[in-house]
């Protein structure tokens, strides 16, 4: 690998932590991530140094402030590859970029009896804002289905994506399947059909190199907490022509041009679009992510990351009382597995799993329509990132059996 894993563990101070006296293999990044110390020094430091309000100051701090701030937004927009930096808004998080789209674009631009297209594999933030857009425009929400070998079903989306259609809104990568979709042939169809496409990329951007101007997207969001960067600090990516006529998603401060007693004008993007102060340190730390994993390169993270699944992925499917969701070929996955334990329920088996080191999640993962699909209420979902080791994916794999044959013995 380009990179040594040793060297990189030890930026992650978090993960040389022992939890129920075993060692911690965290395997929960598609939740959240872990932070580096290169992310963690630059919040310290802009608390510490340059911590003023942007864009509002003439004084020293407030000029550092805002240049720490302008340039995280130009990192990112070199790291997606958008045309300008004024195509990156910065938001709370994926979730609050999807919701702006619906709120501003969609509001504007949908009416009674236009098509929504969007996955069965939607995590809630990009399937929730479009069913209530559909459902106070009278438009009609239709979902695309999945393969047997739980791919996006391309034909389905032929089929489904019409010239009454509007937007279609999908995901680059499954949470729960490990799923990579194609979406720049998505685009391509939406495109056909007129209709402007969204992607939800954030089990994406922290895991495989993105390029907007390539996948030829309208609208794309992350979370930076998901790419080694702080909680509360996202990014919506979308089309300068299309963001320019969108209305605004929230007023106040920052987002005016002028303001009389009985109209107001509002700035050019992307400030239109970040009312209020915003999450400069957050921005700040999301900058510092941004470095770090380009400095790792995103994809030599992508090719570490398909190693460690090519490792566990046979394991498991190897068991016969596991049953694993998503492609059985790891060239066409994220570092995301769930499964189930056959006669176990997922909290259960993930509660074991903690007590053996090994961190997952169980649920639904904001993602029902998926799970009534696959026939399932709930499963457990180990999710890789380039950090982790082939010594943590024998962990999981010996606390999977030993979790297995822990309820056989009828101890609980």
């Amino acid at each position: 690998m380009a990179f040594n894993i040793n060297d990189v563990l030890s930026d992650f101070p978090i993960l040389s932590q022992r939890v129920n006296d075993e060692r911690l293999a965290y395997l929960d990044n598609a939740a959240t991530a872990q932070r580096p110390r290169q992310v963690l020094a630059a919040l310290q430091d802009f608390y510490t140094h340059d911590n003023a309000n942007v864009h509002r100051g003439v004084h020293t701090l407030a000029e550092r402030a805002t240049e720490n701030y302008e340039g995280a937004r130009v990192k990112v927009q070199h790291f997606i590859n958008a045309r300008s930096s004024a195509e990156v808004i910065f938001t709370k998080g994926c979730t609050d970029a999807l919701n702006l789209v619906a709120a501003s674009y969609g509001e504007a631009n949908i009416q009674a009896g236009d098509e929504i297209v969007i996955s069965i594999m939607e995590h809630h933030s990009n399937l929730i804002p479009w069913q209530q857009l559909a459902r106070r425009k009278h438009a009609t929400l239709k979902y695309i289905g999945l393969t047997a070998q739980g791919q996006l079903d391309m034909a389905a989306a032929r089929r489904q994506i019409t010239d009454r259609t509007k937007i279609v809104a999908v995901t680059h990568a499954s949470n729960v399947l490990g799923t990579v979709n194609p979406l720049k042939e998505l685009a391509v169809l939406a495109h056909q059909h007129k209709a402007v496409i969204v992607g939800d990329g954030a089990q994406a951007v922290g895991h495989m190199p993105v390029d907007v101007q390539d996948l030829d997207v309208d609208f794309y969001a992350f979370s930076g907490h998901k790419m080694m960067g702080p909680m509360g600090i996202g990014v919506l990516y979308g089309k300068a022509a299309l963001l320019r006529a969108m209305p605004p998603y929230q007023y106040g401060g920052e987002m005016i041009g002028d303001v009389h007693r009985d109209d107001s004008t509002w700035a050019d993007i992307p400030f239109k679009f970040e009312a209020g102060t915003q999450n400069v340190a957050g921005a700040v730390g999301l900058g510092a992510a941004v470095d770090y994993l380009q400095g790792l390169g995103m994809d030599n993270i992508q090719a570490r990351e398909r190693e460690l699944v090519t490792a566990v992925l046979p394991r498991l499917t190897a068991l016969p009382y596991v049953t694993v969701y998503g492609p059985q070929d790891p060239r066409q996955h994220t570092g995301v597995l769930a499964f189930n334990l056959a006669h176990l329920h997922p909290h259960d088996v993930a509660t074991a799993l903690d007590m053996e080191g090994v961190a997952v999640r169980a649920g639904h993962h904001c993602a029902q329509p998926l799970m009534e699909e696959l026939g399932v209420t709930a499963t457990t979902r180990a999710s890789f990132a380039f950090y982790n080791t082939r010594e943590d994916a024998d962990q999981l794999t010996r606390a999977i059996k030993e979790t297995k044959e822990f309820f056989n013995r009828g101890t609980i």
